[in-house]
């Protein structure tokens, strides 16, 4: 078992790039397994630069890691050849540090305009789209109609985007008020030119013989687990299964070799975008966790919406990944608060259950709360789980009573030090 799996618990944003920041250091490979530019990892590094990654796996700042772009990944040849420019510029040797699945499939710019129409003809019941073309490439992907990075070294590449682009045009007629102009072409053909100098690989084989070498692989998740397309908030989800289970589907890796699940969860909830959110605050609170944490999309820009940590979701998350360890992040923000509040179970039509419901969207959710004493102090001095407040501690250990899961690690910022090890 050489294969670790670190994802999010929540709905995104919860800190993932940070942990793996950290974490890659103990690897040979760092894996992204699904998901594509509507990713946003947020990484500090040791100068204080600060970088966000939307396709390249987390452990590219590192010189004895290799980073593969899995199968299960769509990728847009344009943010990721700005993506690697910005690296380069920042002297990291992406090419010889990067590798990318054949399997992998690219998003057109027709995508792109796809998602936008069809965002647009949801009218108030949009989904919160990122619109990056994120879903009409998985449309394509399981319709059997997607164009791979494996397809660019065919001597047809240009024939098979020409028929594509053509089929995406009739749908664009269906939708009223749209132009059929596609912007920037020519820089996604160059970008498609550009991706030709990092190397393709057959990903699956390269995975495994890595494995059978016994080399360390962590697997990287993008978004959040209530995002997952079949156990999420449907239809308020992502495309892809963002779960532990689209380790192996993404990557190509058999089930028995994963061993560690490191689930990451914020000290308290947020989301983005449309969907449903049992404990999002409307009130002064809301806006401060906002205010705080600086909750503000790392992608769209978009104000995050707020609330209270949400055991109920947690634990559903938890039995669906089988995690063996979590950290909490920006426990931080909640350092000024002088009571905190996790909410325990849901109250659906008089009944009290801690179990998800099928219809989420529609079900009318009252949030049971349990209330904390603050902290109410600064936690930069903290190194150790005996440097924390009393109050913390005790929150910490209600946390793991209730998720019977241990917490492992606790951000208190988004610098590289400021990660506790409990």
């Amino acid at each position: 078992m050489n294969v670790d799996v670190l994802l999010g618990l929540q709905w995104g944003d919860e800190g993932k790039g940070k942990v793996v920041d950290y974490l890659a250091e103990q690897y040979d490979v760092v894996a992204r397994f699904q998901g594509g530019p509507n990713a946003g990892h947020t990484l500090i590094l040791k100068n204080g630069v600060k970088f966000v990654l939307h396709t390249i796996p987390s452990g590219i700042f590192l010189n004895n890691c290799m980073n593969v772009v899995g199968g299960g990944v769509v990728i847009d040849p344009v943010t990721f050849k700005m993506e690697v420019d910005k690296l380069e510029n920042a002297g990291v040797d992406v090419k010889k540090r990067l590798l990318i699945s054949r399997k992998a499939h690219l998003i057109l710019p027709t995508h792109k305009m796809l998602d936008a129409a069809s965002e647009a003809s949801k009218g108030l019941d949009k989904i919160g789209s990122t619109l990056k073309g994120i879903g009409p490439a998985y449309m394509d992907k399981t319709g059997r109609n997607g164009l791979r990075i494996g397809d660019i070294e065919t001597p047809n590449f240009k024939e098979k985007y020409d028929r594509l682009k053509e089929k995406h045009f009739l749908f664009l007629k269906n939708y009223e008020n749209v132009s059929l102009e596609i912007q920037n072409e020519k820089e996604w053909l160059d970008a498609i030119e550009f991706m030709k100098q990092i190397p393709f690989i057959d990903s699956e084989y390269y995975l495994n013989d890595q494995i059978i070498k016994n080399k360390k692989i962590l697997a990287e998740g993008a978004q959040g687990s209530m995002l997952d397309v079949d156990h999420g908030t449907y239809p308020f989800v992502t495309s892809s299964n963002t779960i532990t289970a689209g380790v192996c589907t993404g990557l190509g890796i058999a089930p028995q070799r994963i061993k560690e699940v490191i689930g990451i969860s914020k000290a308290y909830c947020t989301r983005v975008g449309g969907g449903p959110f049992p404990t999002e605050l409307f009130d002064q609170t809301g806006e401060e966790l906002r205010k705080i944490g600086s909750e503000f999309g790392a992608v769209t820009k978009r104000p995050r919406r707020c609330g209270w940590i949400d055991l109920p979701a947690l634990k559903y998350t938890i039995m669906l990944n089988g995690v063996t360890q979590i950290a909490i992040t920006k426990i931080d923000v909640l350092n000024t608060f002088k009571e905190i509040k996790a909410c325990v179970a849901y109250k659906i039509k008089g009944k009290q259950t801690d179990h998800i419901p099928f219809n989420i969207v529609d079900a009318e959710i009252e949030p049971v709360y349990e209330t904390f004493k603050g902290w109410n102090c600064n936690l930069d001095n903290c190194k150790t789980k005996d440097d924390l407040p009393i109050e913390l501690r005790n929150f910490l250990q209600f946390l793991e009573r209730e998720l019977k899961v241990k917490i492992t690690m606790l951000s208190s910022g988004p610098e590289r030090e400021k990660l506790i090890l409990l």
